[in-house]
């Protein structure tokens, strides 16, 4: 395998116009390569989405490469300086979308498996992808239910390393063992429409909710821990009103998130939000939606195998971090599986002109490479 291995394939998916949920031949393309060194090829289209599940063994251990061939929209196609699925290579850094989050990953997993397996045709337990075509949008018949379809059969993952772009300055700097539940609600605060000029003909939502709300975000949820920053509550949309100036609005509509730690519950957040509003006496109704439950890979056998692998390859000290948004390690870990994110550089991610640095390619692939080294061999 020469150098450019990782670099060649990062440009065959590049080109794929893989929108989510379309997975657009990515995932033929890594089978093929795969299938070539032994893995059985298992495709899971549920609904409007393609899956991929390949294994190579059949006994456990089981490493488990975990991604997604989705990318977000490319946006105004003339914001771009390239075609976004036309890849190209200016100053050292690779430009399409998906480059960084997360079709080099996808290829680095690849070839640093061929590489294994050529060295070590007999390794111990398996080797495993789970690769997804629904990350990026509603993640409903992506990982969820291959991870269901897994359990049903009792087939396990004991380690996960799911290829989403940790790093912040530097490859490897940074590896993602945990993540922060989400935990999202639709709150509907009731009133009276009626005149601006006879407001005690009226009740107005906006009014009698701001107290609540105000509460709401100044609340000191927790103060996180070792591995966890605090609970954050943030209000994204508000809605109210006819549009007209002199008309009280009826409802009000706030849609707000949490993003929280190991030291709360959903339901104990629940619990809390029901009792400011009620103590200000607002009259709601509420919609939750739990996005993800938190979870913490501690420190064991697949974080020193990946601090070590780093450590080797590039000399860097990596720090954990649980930080950033959610990922479909939030599926898999519930399993009991070990589960980290290591990947290239976050900086451009869901952006305009979206790239990675091209020497940073066959680190990363060396990077997985001595993972497997340490763990199936």
């Amino acid at each position: 395998m020469n150098a450019s291995e990782t670099l060649n394939l990062s440009l065959e998916l590049l080109r794929q116009p893989s929108v989510t949920p379309v997975d657009h031949s990515c995932q033929n393309i890594m089978a093929e390569r795969l299938s070539a060194i032994g893995f059985n090829i298992e495709n899971m289209r549920f609904d409007d989405v393609d899956n991929l599940w390949a294994r190579r063994g059949t006994e456990a251990p089981v490493f488990c490469f975990a991604g997604h061939t989705d990318v977000v929209p490319t946006g105004h196609l003339d914001a771009w300086e390239s075609d976004p699925f036309l890849p190209e290579i200016r100053e050292g850094k690779l430009y399409g979308r998906g480059s960084a989050d997360m079709k080099t990953a996808l290829a680095a997993m690849v070839v640093a498996s061929e590489r294994f397996v050529k060295k070590h045709p007999h390794h111990k337990g398996s080797i495993a992808f789970l690769i997804t075509s629904d990350e990026e949008g509603p993640s409903i018949n992506g990982t969820v239910k291959v991870v269901e379809t897994l359990e049903a059969r009792n087939e396990k993952m004991t380690w996960c390393l799911v290829g989403e772009p940790s790093s912040t300055s530097t490859l490897g700097d940074i590896i993602k063992n945990g993540r922060r539940g989400s935990l999202n609600c639709v709150l509907t605060v009731k009133g009276k429409q009626g005149h601006v000029a006879y407001p005690h003909l009226a009740i107005n939502p906006i009014h009698t909710a701001s107290n609540a709300l105000a509460e709401l975000c100044e609340t000191v949820w927790d103060n996180g821990n070792e591995y966890f920053p605090a609970t954050s509550f943030q209000i994204s949309n508000i809605q109210a009103g006819t549009g007209a100036t002199n008309v009280v609005p009826g409802t009000m509509t706030v849609t707000f998130n949490f993003r929280y730690s190991t030291e709360v519950t959903a339901e104990q957040l629940k619990t809390r939000v029901f009792e400011i509003l009620d103590r200000h006496e607002v009259v709601y109704e509420t919609q939750w939606t739990l996005s993800g439950l938190p979870f913490l890979t501690p420190v064991g056998e697949l974080v020193n195998a990946a601090t070590q692998a780093i450590k080797n390859v590039t000399g860097t000290n990596a720090e954990l971090s649980t930080s950033g948004g959610t990922s479909d390690g939030r599926f898999i870990a519930p399993t009991g599986a070990q589960v980290l994110e290591l990947g290239v550089l976050n900086e451009t991610i869901h952006q305009i002109n979206e790239h990675v640095n091209i020497d940073e390619l066959d680190p990363l692939t060396d990077i997985y490479e001595q993972i497997l080294e340490q763990l199936l061999t």
